[in-house]
């Protein structure tokens, strides 16, 4: 499977079948224009005959607007002017302070950030923050008049509820998909903060960072991916939002400090797999295993261990390693995060306090050690360091450091196991080149101090 960042699918559509038996339908006046339900239960609008959701969502539907960001001039340039680079869309959320949200990806590298209006009007946008991991930026326009959306709480979600996809897809005016929510609590495709709605609402090139609504067109997500299996890497129906629960911290953290700042744990955790389940007795696959606790680190003091599996955190279930990096990445330092877990096929609880980043800081457990956003432990060959987390946001995710990645030197230092990488790494201080053995091939990566 290929992920495309750029969204690109194909829809779902929403097939009513008719009985030819005749059914009693609530009647109205004919001079009213009122929506009474129907025996299926769907709005219907009893002047013009039709089942509709327009008029739950004809409200918000002015909040969405187009998002082009112009950069760096290409080729001969009279003017010197930056040229339009990419595009997408985003959602108003505040319109009494012209807030507008949405994806990184969308905005990267811009020099100049536009913002089209369904009125028409087009505004100059001030770009007041972003954050890779979780691919969420905000900007801001100065203008009166405006629309925007009523945000509620995307825990609230149940899949098979009706979702609708809204934005400017492959160069078209604004466009309203539907379908439905799939599944959630989605992870597991990259290197970031995941914990995604999925849909399986058309979603296309150009809706990136526009929103996902729910029925009544309330804002539920930010549209910001697909997962593709075709060879065009066209949509096959599995779309991913970033939910409102994620979304909101991010937001206020970038308009109140224009930066996010998380805290950590300090706890190498892999996923649960069958192979993992059967070698802890286990009857289960979902979960996140705990490699090591660093030491002095929270996890630690909680009292995890190898071989612990955390089920629930901060009452939520856990599906894998990224259930807990997404509840981890959107908690401030101080918070406490309740967790349950099994150890021995026996449940237990314990409460991890969200420390400060330290990205400086480099542990060594007795299995894992951590340093700069990684996790690593000895590979398997006994030659290297394997890397088997990298942590969303961090300098080495941007770097392109991938999980699996076996590091064989830091610099000039040739790295044996864990512990010479992190002696390598503590000593290096600032920036370093790793070199890495990857698919069989040898590859230099420059990491940042």
């Amino acid at each position: 499977m290929t992920r495309s960042t750029l969204l690109a699918s194909t829809g779902a559509a929403l097939v009513l079948i008719l009985s030819a038996t005749p059914v009693a339908v609530i009647a109205a006046p004919a001079a009213a224009s009122v929506q009474t339900p129907s025996v299926a239960g769907l709005p219907y609008d009893a002047r013009r005959g039709v089942f509709t959701f327009a008029a739950g969502l004809d409200a918000s539907l002015p909040a969405v607007v187009q998002v082009t960001t112009l950069g760096q001039s290409r080729g001969p340039s009279s003017d010197g002017d930056p040229k339009p680079s990419q595009g997408g869309s985003g959602v108003i959320i505040d319109a009494a302070n012209g807030i507008i949200v949405t994806n990184n990806h969308v905005i990267e590298n811009g020099q100049k950030f536009t913002v089209d209006m369904t009125d028409g009007r087009l505004f100059d946008a001030v770009l007041i923050g972003a954050d890779k991991a979780t691919d969420i930026a905000v900007l801001k326009i100065e203008a009166k008049g405006l629309s925007q959306v009523q945000t509620v709480d995307s825990d609230t979600l149940r899949t098979g509820d009706l979702a609708f996809a809204v934005g400017y897809p492959l160069g078209l005016d604004q466009t309203l998909t539907m379908g439905v929510i799939s599944g959630l609590n989605r992870s597991g495709m990259g290197d970031a903060i995941e914990d995604y709605i999925q849909t399986d609402a058309a979603v296309n090139s150009g809706n990136s960072g526009g929103p996902l609504l729910d029925s009544r067109g309330r804002l539920i997500g930010i549209n910001t991916s697909i997962l593709s299996g075709g060879m065009g890497g066209g949509n096959d129906g599995i779309a991913f939002a970033v939910p409102t629960r994620i979304m909101m911290f991010v937001v206020d953290q970038l308009r109140a400090t224009g930066e996010v700042k998380r805290g950590q744990i300090g706890v190498a955790l892999g996923s649960l797999t069958a192979e993992r389940a059967r070698d802890l007795g286990l009857n289960l696959v979902r979960g996140a295993v705990v490699y090591d606790a660093a030491p002095g680190s929270s996890a630690e003091q909680a009292g995890l261990r190898p071989g612990d599996v955390i089920t629930r955190i901060q009452n939520r279930p856990v599906a894998n390693a990224g259930s807990v990096q997404a509840t981890v990445g959107i908690a401030r330092p101080g918070a406490a995060l309740p967790v349950v877990y099994l150890r021995d096929g026996r449940e237990a609880t314990a409460t991890l306090t969200v420390q400060s980043p330290d990205p400086a800081a480099v542990r060594v457990g007795r299995s894992a050690a951590m340093a700069r956003g990684l996790t690593f432990r000895n590979s398997g060959d006994g030659a290297g360091a394997q890397i088997t987390v990298v942590e969303g946001g961090s300098a080495a995710a941007a770097a392109g450091v991938q999980a699996g990645d076996v590091v064989v030197s830091a610099g000039s230092t040739s790295v044996a196991d864990m512990t010479a990488l992190a002696a390598a790494l503590q000593a290096a201080g600032g920036a370093v080149d790793l070199t890495v053995m990857r698919d069989g091939e040898r590859t230099t990566i420059s990491l940042p101090g």
